[in-house]
This record gives C-alpha cells, structure tokens and sequence, in this order.
C-alpha cells in the first residue's frame, strides 16, 4: 500500500490512469478540427451569405492562423509555468466561445475579426497537450501516444466534411447553427477536464506508486527555469530549434490546403459532386489516421533498435521524401480519383512523421516541451497564414490549380533535408 496525494491505494498492479488523460487528448484533438475543418466546407455558404470573394475568404482562413500563431509561444510558455489543467481549460473555453460566435458574422470584417479572436483562443492548445504528456507519459510510449493523438485529430477532420454535409443536407441546418452545436462540444470537454485532471501525476488520486514509478523513471525533473534572457536566446539560437522549425513548416501548409481550398480545388479542377467532394475532401485526413498511428508506432519501435537519431530522424525523412513525390505527382496526373487520392496519400504520408516530430519536441525539451513543441508549431501556423493567401496568388498569376501541389511537394523534400539536421540526442535546455 501506499499514499498518493490525500488517498491509499493499492500499489500491487500499475494502474493505468494516463491512458484516461490521453483519451480526453484524443478527444480535444477531435474537437479541435472539428471546429476548425467545418469552415472549409461550408465556405460556399458563407461566402455566398456575407457576398465575399476567395480572396477575402483566404484572408479569413489566415486571420486564424495568424493569431494562432502570434499566441501560440506565450500560451504555451504559460502552460509550462502554470500547468496545463487551467490553461487547457482556459483555451477550450475561449475557442468554443468564438466558434459559436462565428454564427453571428455578418459581413467580411465581423467575420475576419471573429476567427482571428478563435484562433487567438485556441493557440497553445497542442503544446499544452506535448507538456502533459511529458509530465504523464513514460518515454517508451511517447510516439505511439503522439500518434494516437494526432489520429483523433484528423479522424475528427475527415469525417468533418461528411458530418457538415449530412447536417446541411439530411438535417437542413444553417451554417450558423453547425457553429454553435460544434461550440458547444467544448464547452462539455472542458468542465470534464478542469474537475478530473490534474498537472501531474502525482497529485492526482487515482495513481498508485506502481504507475507513477513507471511515468516518472527517466523523466527530467521540473527546473523550473522559464524565464529570462538567456533561456530565449538559447531557446531561438539553437541548431535543434530552427532545424524544428523549417522542417514543420511543410506539414501544416499541406494540412492547411486540405482544411480550406481542397474542397474548392476539387470542385473546380475536376468537378466533383456533393457527395464524392465530401468524401475527397475528408480522405486526406482519414488517411492521416493511419499515417499517424502508424508513424508512432514505427518510431518508437525504430528508435528502441536504433536510436533516437534514426527513430525520429530517418523515419521522418523517409515520410517525407514519399509525400513530396506523391504531391508532385498529383499534380501530374490526368485522371481525377487518381489526383485526388494522390493528395490524400501524400498528406497522409506527412501526418506520419508527426509521432517523430512531436516526440522529437519531448526529448529535447524535457520539462521545457510545452515552449519548444511551441515554438515548432508557430512555424505551422505561420505557414497555415500563408498557404490559403499563396494558394489565391498562384492561382491568379499561372491560373493552374496544379502549381499549388508542385509548390508543395517541393515544401516536402525540403522538409526531408531539414530532418538531417536535427539531432534528438541534444536537449535544448540541461
């Protein structure tokens, strides 16, 4: 027996309480792109309601990234400082609040400000998960959790199309009324998680010794250093940190293409219907699934026979040589099933890198994961700007919808390079 915050418990047999804290991960993720993905399908609505241009649209999609982006480090810093149980609980509510706001749009400014206060609301979310899962996940079992993660996410995005559909058509909804029923998804998530989790595994009750013994063996003990000059400047100036970075930008600028203009690329490139746009439109990220549990799995099981370096690293440049080639090759194809499944492949090849990328934050970050994982991201989001705005540009200036694939498969085999240089080996922080 032993005592574990107020309560005795049992410490025979580990319990198994974290994979309850990765469950309402996988469900947040899932939330997430739900309120995130549905926007892109119901673009035509919306467009032809508020009487806006793709041009005005694209700088809708971005006005999200961009706060996303602008808060992205400062929340997660936050998360590091505070812990994620107020400040996850913070974000949730926050976003679930605009989302439902979106239903009161009325013209293109109200709507440019509303999703930028969304995605203002919403930054630090996946870092603040990567630092409860540096405080709750044994290292050994980091990229299949990553992976799991990531898998509710984009399980949650693909079938967003097909659920917005089926609610637009089947059920005769409005767009405004979808964005108050999905706000309020979040509204239930997070109560759930303020009254059950805690920051740490060892002030929550239902942990015994045996299972906290297994998480804590290993794992950096909280420094507590968070501020200062010298840890930005070592945070910004490391080789580790910018490597990270470049290598992430590809990833959400195809992952953004998929939540804003492929339905429309679809439509207007091949000439897709109601329902196959709605299946297309969501495969990437149902594909994704697959690519993230398995990317997990695979780099946790590479990583244990060979090492970190080639655990992480190879396994992502590999995935990412492949999702190059096949977006360039979407891009050339004539056939329409074929180009389209092309893409999904190619995105679905990226997503497996993400239980290497994000593990990758947590070997190098130790207790400072929530800041670097940030850090990572916000050049995600900082390309998630870009890539509906450069998407609109080519699209004007060449008048071919094959010049955005090209542009990103090149993104991709950057990418791979990027991965070369990154060593997992070598923590950021001491």
């Amino acid at each position: 027996m032993t005592t574990n915050s107020d309560i005795t418990v049992p410490s025979n047999h580990a319990t198994h309480v974290r994979y309850k804290v990765v469950l309402l991960a996988v469900l947040l993720a899932m939330v997430t792109y739900l309120d995130r993905a549905c926007i892109a399908t119901l673009a035509p609505n919306i467009m032809r309601d508020l009487q806006l241009s793709k041009e005005q649209m694209s700088w809708i999609y971005s006005a999200f990234a961009l706060a996303y982006a602008v808060f992205e480090i400062p929340t997660a810093w936050w998360a590091d400082r505070r812990g994620t149980r107020h400040v996850l609980t913070r974000i949730v509510v926050w976003w679930s609040a605009f989302t439902m706001a979106t239903a009161a749009a009325f013209n293109f400014v109200s709507m440019l400000v509303t999703r930028f206060l969304f995605g203002a609301g919403e930054a630090g979310a996946w870092p603040s998960v990567a630092r409860t899962f540096s405080r709750w996940i044994p290292k050994s079992e980091r990229g299949t959790i990553q992976g799991i993660f990531f898998s509710g996410a984009h399980l949650a995005g693909g079938l967003t199309p097909l659920l917005v559909v089926w609610l637009t058509q089947a059920m005769h909804l409005q767009w405004r009324t979808i964005f108050v029923l999905f706000g309020l998804t979040g509204l239930v998530w997070a109560t759930v998680w303020y009254l059950w989790f805690r920051n740490d595994p060892s002030e929550h009750r239902q942990v015994n010794a045996a299972e906290l013994d297994k998480i804590v063996t290993g794992r950096t003990p909280d420094s507590g250093h968070h501020e200062g000059w010298d840890y930005w400047k070592r945070l910004l100036s490391h080789r580790n940190t910018l490597s990270l970075c470049l290598m992430y930008f590809p990833n959400s600028f195809a992952f953004y293409f998929c939540i804003t203009w492929l339905p429309t690329y679809l439509k207007e490139k091949h000439s897709f219907e109601t329902l196959q746009l709605g299946l297309f439109a969501g495969l990437p990220l149902i594909l994704s699934v697959a690519g993230d549990l398995f990317g997990g799995i695979t780099t946790d099981v590479v990583t244990k026979r060979f090492g970190l370096r080639v655990g992480r690293c190879a396994v992502g440049a590999i995935a990412y040589v492949l999702a190059g080639g096949a977006m360039i090759l979407a891009g050339l194809a004539h056939q329409p099933l074929l180009a389209a499944t092309l893409i999904a492949l190619a995105v679905a090849a990226s997503m497996f890198t993400l239980g290497a990328s994000w593990s990758t934050c947590l070997d190098i970050g130790g207790n400072h994961a929530g800041v670097i994982s940030a850090a990572m991201n916000t050049s995600g989001a900082l390309s998630s700007v870009l890539s509906p705005l450069l998407v609109t540009w080519l699209l004007r200036l060449y008048g071919d919808w094959n010049v955005p694939l090209y542009v990103m498969g090149g993104l991709f085999l950057m990418g791979a390079v990027c991965w070369s240089l990154i060593d997992p080996r070598k923590r950021i922080f001491d």
